[in-house]
């Protein structure tokens, strides 16, 4: 969004300058004016998205109207160190919809960002399902599954996803799928919890792509006792509004801030293998979420590293679980070990292998989209139409 500037304040305008490029997409100030006379006399070229307005200089609201006519499709934000109610009154005849007084608060600047964008047609208010992954038993792949289909359902249903490593101890959710550096992390939004709005938590996040971003886990297991379930509620909260899809990598822990997120989540996946301690551990984990009173249709089971022709079948672990067996991912070694070593997701890395297709049927039925829809997609991503060509032509 480009803005115009008007203000004599060049602290102010350093200000809005740092909070504007920290957005996604980003504010950017192409012009600056020192009041509403110069931006009268000085019009620019190219009509802004947004003009600022800072009411500290002399009132001439008639300036005011003129700009408008002269960027009728822009959006007005006055600021006001004294937001008396003849200003507000001014300021409403004026049609500003947006006014905030300083000094200025950060998340209020954002918050009515948010409803400029929206309104602008910009951005939109989403009401993002939250998907938890969590493991039956340690070693069951539930991490790699959940970060390579948070990347897949970004990259194939063109979704914005937000992935959450909760993670209590030495969270690595990140090192699935970047090599980059987390500069915070969930500990650190859960003591800074008064800043979050969605401008704030997009900051924090590793970003993978532009569809995609990791909240990294606390790699101090010290900070767990800054995390609060209540921290859990807002977070949530505020990731429902701003994203598609919510995917919560949860591990195995069941505490009080796990609990929080799994009550919150529109779906619950709990992935195991087809093995006896698997299916041992994944039955106490069915046993605590029928205690918390979790509907059954909310759990929804994985199995990871699949193999057809095992002693087990899986029909023998649905019959001992209670529960049925949504989706399989196959036993592809190799694709998943090079995924993983190289911190790139495996849609990326090999988008024919077995595990890559799996999790682009996860995708597909996740989203519920209609298999003749969802076929041209997929297709295309993994090259069967130029396959079937090929074969057709032979």
């Amino acid at each position: 969004m480009k803005a115009l500037m008007i203000s004599k304040d060049s602290q102010l305008h350093a200000e809005i300058a740092a909070q504007g490029s920290a957005r996604m997409p980003a504010v950017q100030l192409i012009a600056s004016r020192q009041g509403l006379r110069d931006a009268a006399d000085r019009i620019l070229p190219d009509s802004p998205d947004l003009v600022i307005f800072d009411a500290g200089g002399p009132g001439e609201w008639d300036l005011v109207e003129r700009l408008q006519r002269l960027y009728p499709e822009a959006r007005f934000l006055l600021l006001a160190r004294e937001a008396h109610q003849d200003l507000l009154i001014r300021a409403m005849r004026a049609g500003m919809r947006e006014v905030l007084q300083l000094p200025l608060v950060h998340r209020a600047f954002h918050e009515a960002m948010d409803r400029i964008e929206i309104e602008a047609g910009i951005t939109r208010m989403r009401d993002g399902k939250v998907l938890a992954f969590i493991a039956c038993k340690g070693g069951s792949g539930a991490t790699f599954l959940a970060t390579n289909f948070g990347y897949a359902l970004a990259a194939l249903a063109e979704k914005k996803v937000l992935l959450i490593d909760l993670h209590g101890q030495f969270g690595d959710a990140t090192l699935y799928v970047s090599d980059q550096k987390p500069t915070m992390t969930l500990s650190d939004i859960c003591r800074q919890i008064n800043r979050m709005d969605g401008a704030f938590l997009e900051s924090c996040l590793v970003h993978v792509t532009a569809g995609f971003g990791v909240l990294a886990g606390a790699d101090d297991p010290t900070q767990a006792v800054d995390m609060k379930p209540e921290h859990m509620d807002t977070i949530l909260r505020v990731a429902r509004q701003h994203y598609d899809y919510v995917v919560l990598d949860v591990g195995r822990q069941i505490d009080a801030l796990s609990l929080r997120a799994l009550d919150s989540a529109d779906t619950i996946y709990p992935v195991l293998q087809l093995a006896l301690p698997d299916i041992r551990d994944g039955r106490r984990l069915l046993d605590i979420f029928r205690s918390l009173g979790y509907p059954a249709e909310r759990t929804r089971l994985i199995v990871n590293r699949y193999e057809k022709g095992g002693k087990l079948r899986l029909s023998d672990l649905e019959h001992a679980l209670g529960a049925d067996v949504v989706h399989t991912v196959p036993n592809d070694y190799l694709s998943a070990t090079d995924s993983v070593n190289q911190g790139i997701p495996v849609l990326q890395l090999s988008r024919s292998s077995p595990v890559a297709r799996s999790l682009a049927d996860l995708v597909e039925l996740v989203t519920e989209r209609r298999v003749t829809e969802a076929k041209g997609l997929f297709d295309r991503l993994f090259g069967r139409g130029e396959t079937d060509s090929a074969v057709k032509g032979a």
